[in-house]
């Protein structure tokens, strides 16, 4: 799926690196302390270099840089195994990253131009919505290799699963809908290798075999959302909204609950998926940030330069506000006070004050900031920098406040990126 860097001309970086502590490497002064042997990296896709960089958030260096395959996009990290994926869109595959040993683990393949990945709450199940053969590929991330393939609409873009597991979205882009899908409880085929996990699930009990039945069964299908993108699901699962890029819209759905559970006991009709309202942003929402307590969504509206607020308890846009010239992604911070932003447009990060409802600050990036994360301990934001082709690494806390710390070297145009924290065993 094409990203921000696709649509929009380079600026200039100019003079800002000038002003920077070198790249080669930084000290962690006044930084929380963290214990002896802890370790915690970025990962970093480059579709234009086809490698995945590797950046040491503790020591404030790039670490090294892996070949993967061709154009790598998304990335997400395992919630329970030491394991990165990167998503390759021309070569067709999901590269394998061991994040014990930063090195390439094994290459799965899936089907043509995936983009995105998705990892359920176990860590053992994976799902990739594959945009050029209109299908979602399941993969057993036991066995590191794809267990079924189901239909999709149109250029599906992302396949999210939701946090209870039992129900996965799908956004089609071409064919402006969105499929929910019924998704089979996951059973670990095999005990994994010694040392693939880390944390208390790291002996998981082996199952002689996989559930029977379909991996997964379409249960519904929603038209009416143009150049349907990103998916945010809430933390309870009973709810997706999804970002209908073409026009100027968010989609909220029900998703269907558990038969017997407490919502379908008080309504009959829970028990089903159903399309609850189409929500006016503004042109382009392209990206969905939501609360961690799921109360509210942020959403990026790239065309008004602009983001709207919905409450997830309403269904109701709250207001929309601008915040800078073509905002492309958020992410809120773990209390649930704070906005931040990517300004695709401006090389910012904008800084929105969700309790005061109102652009605090802004702070300097390198060209094209698109993708964001935080460090584990949230002092740390990191953007991918589609244009200059680095991350900026901005300073969260401080006594003048958010402040650019350094700028670290990442490959052409990066697409993604995610953290993994590897704490030491006891």
């Amino acid at each position: 799926m094409p990203t921000a860097n696709n649509r929009l001309r380079a600026s200039a970086l100019g003079v800002l690196l000038l002003t920077l502590v070198p790249l080669s490497g930084c000290r962690r002064g006044g930084f929380p302390d963290v214990p002896a042997g802890y370790r915690e990296f970025a990962y970093v896709t480059n579709g234009g270099s086809n490698t995945v960089s590797v950046l040491d958030l503790v020591n404030l260096r790039q670490d090294r840089t892996l070949r993967v395959g061709d154009n790598p996009t998304g990335i997400a990290e395992n919630p329970v195994r030491n394991e990165v994926y990167a998503v390759n869109s021309q070569s067709g595959t999901v590269t394998v990253i061991d994040a014990a040993t930063n090195t390439v683990a094994a290459t799965i393949g899936v089907h043509r131009q995936p983009y995105f990945i998705s990892i359920d709450a176990q860590g053992g199940r994976a799902y990739v919505a594959n945009s050029g053969s209109n299908s979602v590929s399941v993969i057993d991330l036991d066995r590191r290799r794809e267990i079924a393939v189901a239909g999709a609409g149109e250029q599906p873009g992302l396949a999210r699963i939701s946090p209870d597991m039992r129900s996965l979205v799908v956004s089609n882009r071409g064919s402006g809908s969105v499929s929910v899908y019924s998704a089979a409880p996951y059973i670990s085929s095999r005990a994994p290798a010694p040392g693939v996990l880390n944390g208390p699930a790291a002996n998981p009990p082996a199952h002689p075999a996989v559930p029977p039945g379909p991996p997964l069964r379409l249960r519904a299908a929603f038209p009416g959302c143009p150049g349907a993108t990103d998916i945010a699901i809430l933390p309870d699962s009973s709810k997706a909204f999804i970002a209908c890029s073409g026009g100027h819209q968010v989609m909220a759905i029900s998703l269907a609950a558990e038969p017997g559970s407490w919502p379908a006991r008080q309504d009959p009709a829970a028990t089903s998926d159903h399309l609850l309202t189409l929500l006016d942003v503004g042109l382009s929402p392209v990206h969905l940030a939501m609360k961690p307590d799921g109360g509210e969504i942020f959403v990026s509206n790239f065309g008004s330069d602009s983001i709207s607020e919905i409450s997830t308890w309403t269904n109701e846009v709250g207001g929309t506000y601008l915040i800078g010239s073509k905002p492309t992604h958020g992410i809120v911070t773990r209390d649930n006070s704070t906005l931040w932003v990517s300004i695709f447009g401006s090389d910012l990060i904008s800084i929105y004050s969700i309790d005061d409802g109102q652009l605090v600050a802004t702070v300097h990036t390198g060209s094209g900031p698109d993708a964001l994360a935080f460090s584990a301990d949230e002092h740390l934001l990191l953007a991918a920098d589609a244009y200059s082709g680095d991350v900026a690494v901005i300073r969260t806390q401080g006594k003048q406040g958010a402040a650019l710390f350094t700028i670290l070297p990442a490959g052409a145009q990066p697409n993604a990126i995610t953290v993994k924290a590897i704490r030491p065993t006891p």
